[in-house]
């Protein structure tokens, strides 16, 4: 079973992939943050045979949505308009900052954040 891993954000959304197994989970690819976004993370799970996606819920450490929050639910309203794959929300809280941590702030900081959610719900969800 492959999953994608989504780090939603205002200007860009990291995507990461898992391997087929559903064990691993590494950057794939940053895309911008437009309209045409849920079309292309559709047609990505399609080339890649993605079975099923994650997007990373953004709260504050009290578990209060951030506000982005309801940009993220628009998203996954969005996306789930147009694929027939199960979408799941995993918390995330700081993954962009962990992201920039050991290499700094590049073009696929966003990708490794999306990485980072995607590893948390395969830890916890996938046996």
């Amino acid at each position: 079973m492959r999953f994608l891993g989504i780090d939603y954000g205002s200007k860009n959304i990291g995507l990461a992939l898992s391997d087929e197994q559903g064990r691993f989970a590494y950057p794939y690819r940053v895309i911008p943050n437009t309209a045409r976004a849920a079309m292309m993370v559709s047609k990505i799970c399609e080339d890649e045979g993605v079975d099923q996606v994650v997007v990373g819920e953004s709260k504050d450490f009290k578990g209060v949505d951030n506000p982005i929050a309801k940009e993220i639910n628009e998203f996954k309203t969005a996306l789930a308009g147009i694929i027939d794959l199960p979408i799941k929300s995993e918390l995330e809280v700081l993954t962009t900052a962990a992201a920039r941590r050991d290499i700094g702030q590049d073009d696929s900081t966003d990708a490794r954040a999306a990485a980072l959610i995607l590893k948390s719900y395969l830890e916890r969800e996938v046996k």
